[in-house]
């Protein structure tokens, strides 16, 4: 079968047509990579300072037109302008930090030799890799890839990005923006496209594979870029808890986790789907979560499911939390409701049951009590997921955050770590591995090589085969004395 020469973007709201966009070939991404590659050595060869200022000036021509870009990701995810907005501003921030603090962080580190090698000079670069390939989600389409392009860029790399076949027009006029900003650079390639067009992505002679996406995804990409041994980043989603012990601030914990759990439709890999709260304060904490989750307005305090094959996997989650025994304190069995999903909490779920177990990915949360932070803690472990959390506790929250096996952690907030460009942000078990953001996100994109120099020449020399049994004797000596 032919592949078909555009795909087209839809409104989820409305299912108006929003535009058209090239549906990028295999032939036209290796040609891309080709091209990325080759201009890839004048970017790396204009330093951080150069790098700075394009990146700064595109991070401006964002600033200046967010209104622009607002609209357009309202109209190809279904998110209220507002939130589209607030997405675009946190994405910004993290272009201009990778901007300004690439130097800082990928310069050259000198390093103590130590006494067996004390005449030599030692150091370690961090260079870039060449080309990047970013393949984005459509939930966050501008702020979650941001946070593998600009510091990939900031690094001395070239990029590749293909937005979700959801979103074309987002991704389009991102690379749009910089080319008007960078005409020449030929270094940020757009490939917008469907599977296949990441699938030729990931197979291609790119050095480096970021991914944002379901794990099932993030398996099929990583098996594929083992074929060339090529290194991939994988950020892939989870079924984040929300721990709530007995001394926090109950009002401002309900309204944060509602909503952690409920905005952008719950389509956020971060996003609050399990509830672990102390016993002492579970039914005051359910009743003020409910009443704040029963005054939202669908299509106002947040908007239509943006991928409509994720209308039914919710709806079997809610429908066989059912069936295990679920009560509903807000919503019912009946809460999808095409485009949209309404604010469904469940209490009296099971943990193997699909809304605990598996990620939901949509305006739904469980709600469970617990009789200690213990039995919350174990619970919260139990996921085969560790991508994030949220903590709330005035005296023992950092405890309770480093007891928990996942990347990320927010104590007494929700997504905080989301808008802190000096935190790495990913995951462990299979919610992905890598991190973007931070010093860490940009030693993401650079390799490391180890460079030891001869200072000056001495006669203990043992890298010879003329090496005296003096120098061994030596060395057994003065490594025994150094480790009395």
């Amino acid at each position: 079968m032919n592949q078909l020469a555009e795909i087209i973007s839809y409104s989820p709201s409305t299912g108006e047509e929003v535009g058209r966009y090239p549906n990028a070939s295999e032939a036209t991404i290796h040609e891309l990579v080709a091209r990325a590659s080759a201009a890839s050595h004048h970017w790396r060869a204009l330093g951080f300072k150069g790098r700075k200022i394009i990146l700064k000036s595109w991070a401006h021509y964002l600033a200046e037109h967010i209104d622009e870009l607002a609209a357009l990701v309202s109209a190809e995810t279904g998110k209220p302008s507002s939130d589209a907005a607030l997405e675009i501003a946190v994405g910004i921030d993290h272009l201009s930090w990778a901007a300004k603090h690439a130097g800082r962080y990928l310069r050259n580190s000198y390093r103590t030799p130590g006494v067996l090698m004390a005449n030599m000079s030692t150091h370690v670069e961090y260079s870039p890799l060449g080309v990047v390939g970013v393949i984005g989600p459509w939930n966050y389409p501008v702020f979650t890839p941001m946070g593998s392009i600009a510091y990939a860029l900031a690094a001395g790399n070239a990029v590749i990005f293909k937005p979700s076949e959801y979103t074309p027009g987002v991704g389009h006029w991102l690379g749009e923006s910089f080319n008007l900003v960078a005409p020449q650079a030929n270094i940020f390639f757009v490939a917008t496209g469907g599977p296949d067009t990441g699938s030729a992505l990931t197979k291609s002679a790119v050095n480096k594979i970021a991914f944002t996406g379901s794990s099932a995804t993030g398996k099929k990409i990583a098996a594929a870029c083992a074929e060339n041994l090529t290194p991939v980043l994988m950020e892939c989603g989870g079924t984040d808890p929300a721990i709530i012990d007995r001394d926090c601030d109950l009002n401002r914990a309900a309204e944060a986790v509602l909503w952690g759990a409920m905005a952008n439709a719950g389509q956020t890999c971060v996003g609050i789907e399990r509830v672990y709260v102390h016993e002492e304060i579970a039914t005051r904490f359910t009743e003020t979560i409910s009443e704040m989750a029963s005054e939202l307005v669908v299509g106002h305090d947040y908007g239509a499911m943006t991928m409509p094959k994720q209308l039914p996997i919710i709806d079997a989650h809610i429908k066989d939390a059912v069936r295990l025994g679920a009560n509903f304190v807000v919503g019912s069995a009946e809460s999808v409701q095409p485009p949209f999903v309404l604010p469904t909490i469940m209490v009296d779920v099971p943990e193997e049951s699909l809304a605990v177990a598996e990620e939901t990915f949509g305006p739904t949360l469980t709600i469970r009590s617990v009789a200690s932070m213990g039995e919350a803690i174990h619970l919260a472990n139990a996921s085969k997921y560790g991508l994030a959390a949220s903590v709330w506790s005035k005296r023992n929250g950092k405890a309770i955050a480093s007891e928990l096996q996942c990347g990320m952690v927010s104590v007494n907030s929700v997504l905080a770590f989301t808008a802190t460009p000096t935190m790495p942000f990913g995951g462990v078990k299979q919610s992905g591995y890598g991190r973007i953001h931070g010093p860490e996100g940009l030693r993401e994109f650079a390799y490391t090589r180890s460079i030891v120099a001869t200072r000056f020449n001495t006669p203990l020399n043992f890298a010879t085969f003329k090496r005296s049994v003096g120098v061994d004797n030596f060395i057994k000596r003065l490594i025994k004395l150094l480790n009395r």
